[in-house]
């Protein structure tokens, strides 16, 4: 049986697992900008900097509900494929 979907296409769950790894991404930097200060001893950075540092948290959580998405589709295709062997 030959698998109906293209190989461009995105399978369920990949969409947040790139937006999760491009927001945790994003909070890395946030990261490293504002503890540069507290190790360099410079003027500290203001208190929203320490917020965008929790996006690193965001990321992760939206790339592991991309990864239970992608398994959930994996398993519902193969209860679906195991289902059709077996009413041959």
């Amino acid at each position: 049986m030959r698998d109906k979907t293209q190989t461009n296409s995105d399978g369920a769950g990949e969409r947040l697992i790139r937006a999760g790894a491009i927001v945790f991404f994003l909070g890395a930097v946030a990261t490293m900008v504002t503890v540069a200060p507290l190790l360099l001893g410079t003027e500290v950075l203001p208190s929203y900097m320490y917020g965008l540092s929790m996006l690193m948290g965001v990321g992760f959580l939206l790339a592991a509900a991309g990864v239970l998405r992608s398994v959930t589709e994996g398993r519902r295709r193969a209860r679906a494929a195991v289902e059709a062997l077996q009413e041959r």
